[in-house]
């Protein structure tokens, strides 16, 4: 098998269906979906289970993103697992193809593809997605920064690396950095887009970013410059997305 989808989500019922109507028109076909839900109360499971899927159901309780991911990642069969959002959808067919091309270098580990807003996406959010995620590839990163909205990695080396369930946000960056650490190099596609729609309040962005900036300090706890300078940017987008929610 080609590659394994795995998707977490919590009550995505708008968006969901979307997202797997999308992932069935790709060119790759040779894959599986996996769908992680952590207790949706809203009408996700049902649409999702009119799909071909797998679906996993996790206690909230027992929540973390490393461990859902985790689970997911345990049960696909994939050579490759493709991580994505559940209120994400991509634009074109060849998305999936495309996210999957640079493993030709066996020395990719991840790779993560463009996002972008939508018609109601806010316009400070669309310079977000445009700083994070430029119009132009960079199949060898210097530096760990990736989505797990929109990536994929390989499965062999997941097995040896799984994520770590004990952080409270940015479980794709430390991976990508332990990655790195071995050898291996990211890579970032501009040609893998999908839309990625937010609708959140100003308390759940600050919530967020709290828990990010919690993970941040976990997962360097020695850095100064380099990662000073991306807490900055975390803390202006921040201030941006709530600016533009109280709008």
């Amino acid at each position: 098998m080609k590659a394994s989808l795995v998707i977490r989500c919590y009550n995505e019922e708008e968006h969901i269906g979307r997202l797997l109507s999308g992932i069935l028109q790709q060119t790759v076909q040779d894959i599986e979906i996996i769908v992680v839900d952590s207790g949706s109360t809203d009408a996700t499971v049902s649409i999702a289970s009119r799909y071909p899927i797998r679906l996993i159901a996790i206690r909230p309780e027992d929540f973390s993103f490393g461990y859902a991911l985790n689970v997911g990642c345990q049960a696909a069969q994939g050579e490759y697992i493709v991580i994505v959002s559940a209120h994400v959808y991509p634009v074109y067919k060849d998305w999936l193809e495309r996210l999957l091309a640079p493993f030709a270098d066996p020395q990719v580990a991840l790779v993560y593809g463009k996002q972008r807003g939508n018609e109601v996406t806010r316009y400070a959010e669309h310079q977000v997605f445009a700083r994070w995620f430029p119009e132009q590839s960079n199949l060898r990163q210097d530096h760990p920064f990736c989505n797990n909205a929109n990536a994929a990695i390989r499965r062999s080396l997941w097995q040896h690396l799984p994520y770590d369930e004990t952080l409270t946000g940015l479980e794709d960056l430390d991976w990508a950095r332990r990655a790195m650490a071995l050898g291996y190099t990211i890579a970032y596609t501009a040609d893998a887009e999908i839309i990625h729609v937010h609708n959140e309040t100003p308390k759940r962005i600050y919530n967020r970013y709290r828990r990010e900036a919690m993970a941040l300090k976990r997962i360097f706890p020695h850095e100064h410059m380099s990662f000073w300078e991306f807490v900055r940017l975390v803390v202006a987008n921040v201030s941006m997305r709530l600016l533009s929610c109280l709008a």
